[in-house]
């Protein structure tokens, strides 16, 4: 993994010394060593754990963790993991970009969608009512389109638009193209798939699949294709806190009764 070929480097002598807890002469120190500089690489894992280290266990981790540190500078890698759905920046239909971070204490549901596919006209027409009917209360539809499923969303932002406004009356955000799978995956389907598999693994199965996100931006929830918008309202009700205000509703007349 040491080669002097790479451009990227940074000096390595001071960590060198403090491993083998024994000062280099200038004879013997080398000028430079090259790492190979790729964040999927655990190079820091890797490099300490081929070196047997002469030092106390308390000091080699801080040497760990400066190393670590360097090499996180040196090639924009991060550790930090995202946590919700606001940590993600997405583009609308038009190409803007779109903090996620605006839609905090909302109940969210996620879809990719199509235009062309045999589930679109359902799926439309009750993502439709769902929202006109929850949207005062908190609740925000996001829409993906993705052409990754049988290319039933081919045409660009303009057309898909087109059929999403015009033709389904749609008033809920509709975003930029995205995938939802493989290396180019969006980041935020990333997250969603990683915090909710489906049945036969993470992967996205078909168009119209469907992620429900609690206030706090946890998603709490995930929907077949085939799972009607009208069938998820109850649990949609349930994360607004609805559900709770009609127990209220029935319990409290019910006290004035007794």
């Amino acid at each position: 993994c040491i080669s002097s070929r790479l451009p990227r480097s940074f000096p390595a002598v001071p960590i060198l010394q403090a491993l083998l807890y024994k000062p280099l002469t200038p004879s013997v120190i080398p000028r430079v060593f090259h790492f190979r500089a790729s964040p999927s690489t655990k190079i820091s894992s890797r490099f300490c754990s081929w070196i047997k280290p002469r030092v106390p266990p308390q000091d080699f981790n801080i040497i760990r963790a400066g190393f670590s540190a360097n090499f996180t500078a040196m090639t924009g890698s991060s550790s930090k993991k995202s946590s919700s759905v606001y940590d993600f920046t997405v583009k609308d239909i038009r190409g803007n970009d779109v903090d996620l971070s605006i839609y905090k204490g909302k109940v969210l549901l996620i879809v990719n969608v199509a235009s062309q596919c045999g589930l679109t006209n359902s799926n439309y027409t009750e993502l439709n009512g769902v929202y006109t009917k929850y949207k005062d209360q908190g609740l925000e539809i996001l829409a993906f389109p993705c052409n990754q499923f049988g290319g039933e969303e081919p045409g660009d932002n303009a057309q898909i638009a087109e059929v999403a406004c015009s033709r389904f009356k749609a008033e809920f955000p509709i975003f930029d193209k995205v995938e939802v799978n493989g290396s180019n995956a969006a980041p935020i389907y990333k997250f969603l798939k990683s915090s909710k598999g489906g049945l036969l693994g993470d992967g996205i199965k078909w168009n119209f699949t469907k992620f429900l996100v609690d206030k706090d931006g946890n998603v709490v929830d995930r929907y077949a294709p085939t799972t009607s918008p009208l069938s998820i309202e109850k649990d949609v009700k349930k994360l607004l806190g609805l559900l709770d205000s009609l127990k209220q509703q029935h319990i409290i007349p019910s006290l004035l009764v007794k």
